[in-house]
């Protein structure tokens, strides 16, 4: 079987990163990176779900606007509401 070259412009300190990482694992970088693509064309997407925050930082945002919670004008205030 043939092989393709991919040449890829990478941050010097992430590529020893990422080197140092997978050769713990076993593994070297062109396997790594192999691993990572027929993961992808397997799943057709990516092997791992892009989030910009994680859901419970989302659900706490969404919370801090209900309508419904107490607000407080001071800590203090809550202060004095939470150890009445």
């Amino acid at each position: 079987m043939s092989e393709a070259r991919i040449s890829l412009r990478i941050d010097p300190d992430l590529k020893k990163d990422a080197q140092d990482l997978y050769s713990d694992l076993g593994l070297d970088l062109t396997t790594a990176v192999t691993m990572f693509l027929k993961q992808s064309v397997r799943e057709q997407a990516l092997p791992f779900k892009p989030e910009l925050e994680d859901p419970e930082s989302v659900q706490a945002r969404k919370d801090a606007f209900r309508k419904d919670l107490k607000r407080y004008k001071s800590v203090d205030e809550w202060w004095d509401d939470l150890n009445a």
